[in-house]
């Protein structure tokens, strides 16, 4: 039964990363339907937000308890609110305008390779979670992997200090969040934390929306098109993946768990490939080979 339980819980998060993956897509449409990258990433969270806080609300609360606002002490509040800017706020805005000033390939590499940035804080705050040999070969192949997805057999990355250095903030955010995450699953249920960085992603863009007013709303009410494509981003990438994905950090572990961002241009490239007709090279089948033979080994932890 435990084999069963444990292999739901990779498939969980192998799904919530090939939504991930696809959902380049539909930011792309919606950039060029006139939005910025901080209002998709405002409407999406605002509905993902909406639809929990709507769930919350109606579901019967554990033990007939009130339903609940805060955290049990202003600790933990200020620990959602680092979740909330790490997973949510600072994340998004890094790693959308680290593409205004370097390459795609820079930014989707630097961040793609989040997971040792993630292993490495995590090994620092808790011995239990250090890897062993095999587990630290294994990672740094499945980093190959996705050195050699990523840049499909064009070995020419274009510098630049600006844009590399918000990737690798938006690769440094998302370290953070899986870092602080499993003192909050040690505390909270999952539903909880998710619907808290909901909302602390949102309040945290303040400050953005005082300097740069405007959410632009009519521009998708007025097109039925952009209008699914953030429901997509705002019910199944935002709000189911963000909820699976916080079970899943608690149930398989942040290091594991967090090994399948590995997976993420391998889900992007197939999804381009299905659906845009894009080429399958080489490069990307042998990176593939390397990141699931490094995802294996890392997940082998001495008995």
């Amino acid at each position: 039964m435990k084999s069963n339980n444990r292999l739901l819980y990779h498939l969980v998060a192998f799904i919530v990363v090939a939504i991930w993956g696809s959902t380049f897509v539909f930011t792309k449409l919606l950039l060029l339907g006139g939005l910025t990258p901080a209002q998709i990433f405002t409407l999406r969270f605002t509905i993902a937000y909406l639809l929990l806080l709507g769930y919350s609300l109606l579901v019967r609360q554990p033990e007939g308890r009130p339903f609940r606002w805060l955290s049990d002490n202003w600790r933990d509040e200020l620990l959602m609110v680092a979740l909330g800017i790490t997973g949510g706020s600072l994340y998004f805005l890094a790693e959308n305008t680290s593409m205004n000033y370097t390459t795609t390939t820079n930014t989707s590499l630097i961040v793609s390779l989040s997971p040792l940035v993630a292993t490495f804080l995590i090994s620092l705050f808790y011995q239990s979670q250090r890897l062993n040999r095999l587990q630290c070969v294994g990672s740094l192949m499945a980093a190959l992997g996705v050195v050699a997805v990523v840049l499909n057999g064009h070995f020419v990355l274009h510098l630049s200090p600006l844009g590399d250095s918000l990737a690798f903030c938006a690769a440094l955010c998302w370290g953070f969040y899986s870092l602080m995450m499993i003192r909050a699953n040690q505390r909270y249920d999952t539903l909880f934390i998710t619907r808290k960085v909901f909302f602390y992603g949102l309040v945290s863009m303040i400050p953005y929306f005082i300097v740069y007013p405007g959410l632009n709303v009519s521009i998708v009410l007025h097109q039925p098109s952009l209008l699914w494509n953030l429901l997509f981003l705002g019910c199944v990438a935002s709000m189911l993946c963000y909820l699976a994905w916080n079970w899943v950090l608690k149930k398989l572990g942040a290091v594991t768990a967090t090994n399948y961002i590995y997976f993420n241009p391998v889900t992007t490239i197939l999804f381009a490939w299905a659906i845009l007709s894009e080429q399958i090279t080489i490069y990307f089948i042998l990176g593939t080979v390397l990141i699931l033979v490094g995802m294996y080994l890392a997940d082998k932890r001495k008995k």
